[in-house]
């Protein structure tokens, strides 16, 4: 397996959320590989080193994991871009 770095940026449910109150539960929902950024009011963002068997497996599961400490969490960017754009639609959940 190799290591892919990664970024992920998040809308919390509110503008207002602080998101310094979610960065215990990421650590314990599995997002322990990523430095959380909590700069701003309303948004949060992870940069990932994780490890994984391809990009697509490691960000899914970043995902994955950030969705169980934030369900109602929208994913508002990703990079580096990994993918083509069809294939960024399908990862992130975004097709009809």
């Amino acid at each position: 397996m190799r290591e892919y770095e990664f970024t992920l940026k998040f809308k919390l449910p509110t503008s207002t959320t602080n998101p310094d109150i979610y960065v215990d539960t990421l650590y314990e929902s599995g997002c322990d590989d990523a430095i959380i950024g909590t700069g701003k009011r309303g948004f949060i963002a992870l940069d990932f080193i994780r490890e994984a068997s391809s990009p697509y497996d490691a960000m899914s599961s970043a995902i994955k994991d950030i969705r169980k400490a934030i369900p109602e969490a929208e994913i508002v960017g990703a990079s580096p871009n990994f993918y083509c754009g069809i294939d960024v639609v399908k990862l992130l959940g975004c097709f009809r």
